[in-house]
């Protein structure tokens, strides 16, 4: 889940580099991440073909599949492993900061966009990654997994500190061979900024849709149905 609101790699980068940009203030409880993973990777036998980065390019959502208020958000500078520091979270650290964060994951094709919602800090982040079966689901499983393991952490990026809760989510309840749902909250100079993201593994693809909370769930049936359209 990179976050620029949301993340993804699965996305988490994009979320941590953007809370100052991002966040609102907040006066009321704090949220939890939680994560569920469903399915099981598919049988060797019946592996599906990966598809290429430009394949998944042309399966991504657009401005006219969200629909209006929605514009294109500007390409975040990549953020490097070593400028970011995990604390509290010894299965997150060993992953690296780029996971961490929820960088890129790596996947050799791979296609992203991401979208602000009517000039707010409402943002939505969709990413899809292709590779065999087993790699794409032990990759995703093994940060999800590490993600929601520790309830709270931290994560230094730039030298600005930011606190992170994560709980389980149920996975959602639609098509795909393996799913997985997270909520995070990320906390940094008294804002804060709630992330949802949920991954669906269909064969050799893997969409990661990332961002506030309620565009998540309005827009994850169309990203799937689009992002596995055969024709």
């Amino acid at each position: 889940m990179r976050v620029r609101v949301a993340t993804t790699a699965l996305g988490i980068t994009a979320a941590l580099l953007a809370v100052p940009a991002c966040s609102t203030d907040t006066t009321g409880p704090t949220h939890q991440i939680s994560s569920s993973r469903t399915g099981e990777p598919a049988d060797a036998a019946q592996e599906p073909a990966a598809l290429s980065s430009a394949a998944l390019e042309s399966r991504l959502l657009g401005p006219r599949d969200l629909g209006s208020g929605y514009l294109p958000k500007p390409e975040r500078p990549a953020q490097h492993d070593d400028d970011v520091t995990v604390i509290g979270c010894p299965a997150l650290k060993e992953l690296g900061g780029d996971a961490a964060t929820g960088g890129t994951l790596a996947f050799p094709h791979t296609a992203k966009a991401d979208f602000t919602y009517r000039g707010s800090s409402s943002e939505i982040s969709e990413e899809l990654y292709s590779d065999s079966v087993k790699k794409l689901s032990d990759g995703t499983g093994r940060i999800f997994d590490a993600m929601t393991g520790c309830p709270a952490y931290q994560v230094v990026s730039g030298g600005t500190p930011v606190d992170v809760t994560s709980q389980k989510l149920p996975a959602p309840s639609v098509g795909g061979d393996e799913r997985w749902s997270l909520l995070l909250t990320f906390i940094a100079g008294g804002r804060s900024t709630v992330v949802k993201q949920t991954a669906i593994r269909d064969g050799s693809l893997l969409l990661v849709l990332s961002g506030s909370p309620a565009l998540v769930d309005r827009h994850l049936d169309k990203a799937l149905a689009k992002a596995t359209a055969t024709s």
